[in-house]
């Protein structure tokens, strides 16, 4: 999000002298993406943030492609997918294109390394569990229903107050930002958009571990874990500011968008990235035209594929839905509600349905 954000200590400038109590300098670091062309925020640690100690040999976890053209209708049972105790082991990639990685990942406890996704925003959906995701910026407390955004390159911990967790997550090789048409020439959400800066939970409590020692952090990139090993606690940030950091949104904080008779897809954007959008489909009233039928109408995917992660909720328009299912509709063929479910949608005031939806313009 592109709210300027401060926390802690910083000098009255950039890059001028900025020295600890000791008269050491304090060690300026620019964390961005997109060059220096994007958002990016200065942070000031105590350590260089340079100090490695060790590495360990690289390890592949480039997901293997089981049907890499695809035009069938098909349906998974994410909680069919174990709990295991390491977080990296625990995430498990189901759809893949050269744009993001879409996954499940249901990990039973914190582990004890730290994690940087090199490579990617991360998008995670919390559809069970609580906890705090730590990082350099400070905590952002997270519940169940949260999204996460993580932009790439923070080194960052849950830390789960929870052991039943079930995490649904993107990994976008594009900054996943907010809709477009939902904000001005300057980056303020408009008054249209079902929602605001209000919702956005920032990073607070800002902690600086003043630490030294071995502190492993594993570092994914194209597809590979790199464990390093640095001389200094990540966290030993003393203050920053600027517009890159990573957030917290609650679904149930989305707005819906509703009119007299039934409106197209788009009005659930909540997310978007290069090539795919993310929607947020949460409890809202129906079209109120006295003839309206509140079921979506049949639709071609011509040009992107939707992927449907069910939560909670009757799902008026499917049956025999369960929590956590995925379903993906692919390009090229029509789609729409199962058999009865446009009929018994007729004279439904409001579903209490809640789930997410990627569509990605090119398949996965």
């Amino acid at each position: 999000m592109p709210i300027y954000q401060q926390l802690g200590k910083i000098p009255s400038k950039r890059h001028i002298v900025f020295r600890n109590p000791e008269g050491g300098l304090y060690n300026e670091e620019l964390v961005g993406t997109q060059g220096f062309s994007s958002l990016s925020s200065l942070v000031y640690h105590i350590y260089p943030p340079t100090m490695v100690i060790k590495t360990k040999k690289p390890y592949n976890i480039q997901p293997k492609i089981a049907i890499e053209n695809n035009l069938k209708q098909l349906s998974f049972n994410g909680f069919d997918i174990p709990s295991e105790e390491d977080y990296i082991q625990s995430r498990k990639v189901l759809f893949v294109n050269n744009d993001l990685h879409i996954g499940l990942a249901s990990p039973a406890q914190t582990s004890d390394y730290f994690f940087k996704n090199a490579d990617a925003d991360e998008l995670i959906f919390v559809h069970k569990g609580e906890g705090v995701l730590t990082t350099m910026f400070g905590d952002v407390e997270f519940e169940s229903h949260d999204y996460l955004i993580i932009p790439r390159g923070t080194v960052y911990k849950l830390e789960f107050e929870t052991v039943d967790n079930r995490l649904l997550f993107i990994e976008s090789f594009s900054p996943v930002v907010t809709p477009k048409r939902y904000r001005n020439e300057f980056g303020q959400l408009l008054e249209h958009s079902p929602f605001c800066e209000r919702d956005i939970k920032r990073p607070q409590n800002l902690k600086t571990f003043d630490e030294e020692g071995e502190f492993e952090i594993m570092i994914k990139k194209k597809g590979q874990i790199f464990p390093y090993t640095y001389a200094n606690h990540p966290f030993d940030v003393i203050g920053w500011d600027g517009y890159h950091y990573p957030y917290a949104f609650n679904i149930h904080n989305f707005e819906p968008l509703t009119g007299r008779i039934h409106m197209p897809p788009p009005i659930h954007q909540n997310f978007e990235g290069n090539n795919f959008v993310v929607c947020s489909f949460v409890p809202r009233m129906y079209d109120y035209h006295p003839q309206a039928i509140p079921a979506p109408y049949h639709h071609s995917n011509i040009d992107s594929d939707e992927i449907l992660y069910y939560v909670e909720g009757n799902f008026m328009s499917r049956n025999n839905i369960k929590p956590g299912q995925f379903t993906l509709h692919p390009a090229g063929i029509p789609h729409g509600p199962h058999p009865g479910a446009i009929e018994r949608s007729i004279g439904q005031k409001e579903t209490q349905e809640l789930a997410v939806m990627i569509d990605p313009f090119k398949p996965v």
